[in-house]
């Protein structure tokens, strides 16, 4: 079966990302895409006008898949619970697409690319869902008034940072790095008005029904 335009395309996606996470943008090259994809040295240009554009394709390819992920969080009952919801979903999105996740934050460091104000729209366009549940989680008593967007970067760092050093290798991939992740879902919600037995409450039926991939 011959390959479509779409296929050559995905595959010059995945195998920049990885090139680029693992080895460096110095690794990033049209004569490496082309040996590991086996296209031509031109498709590069052809799918992506250059290799601005194609960094910026898997950039974006990393926000959709973010997106899709964080769209598998149904409301409940329980906003806490939906917020802790949408952080094991980006948590599992960097674990699934590890190499889309590192060039997502890091690829304004690529020389040559530079991140525009509609690549960062997408990426907090991508972040609303979380920005929305912050007002149910208000209503409901269990957070204090705070504004939704600063409530909710505040807890994208901290997630972001715990993230990072889990793949990093400085936390554990493993149960105790699963039972921290849990420890730091509570504590932020205690720190944005919860109970501690609440916010405990929420952080088990989060977990009792995470997202799948």
């Amino acid at each position: 079966m011959s390959r479509t335009s779409r296929d050559s395309r995905r595959e010059l996606v995945e195998v920049a990302a990885r090139l680029l996470a693992e080895q460096g943008p110095r690794a990033l090259s049209a004569r490496a895409l082309a040996r590991e994809t086996g296209t031509s040295t031109m498709a590069v240009y052809t799918y992506f006008g250059g290799m601005p554009g194609l960094v910026r394709a898997v950039i974006r390819e990393g926000f959709a898949q973010l997106a899709a992920r964080l769209a598998t969080v149904d409301p409940s009952d329980d906003p806490v619970a939906d917020g802790f919801r949408l952080a094991i979903a980006y948590r599992r999105s960097a674990q699934l697409s590890p190499h889309l996740y590192a060039v997502m934050f890091g690829g304004s460091s690529i020389a040559g690319f530079e991140l525009s104000e509609e690549d960062r729209g997408i990426g907090l366009y991508t972040l609303r869902v979380a920005r929305d549940t912050v007002p149910r989680c208000i209503a409901a008593g269990r957070f204090r008034p705070a504004e939704p967007w600063s409530l909710a970067r505040h807890m994208w760092c901290q997630l972001h940072g715990l993230v990072s050093l889990e793949r990093a290798g400085y936390i554990n991939a493993d149960q105790p790095a699963d039972g921290e992740f849990r420890q730091y879902l509570r504590d932020f919600a205690v720190g944005a008005g919860d109970t501690v037995e609440r916010a405990q409450a929420s952080v088990t039926s989060a977990f009792g029904a995470a997202p799948g991939p």
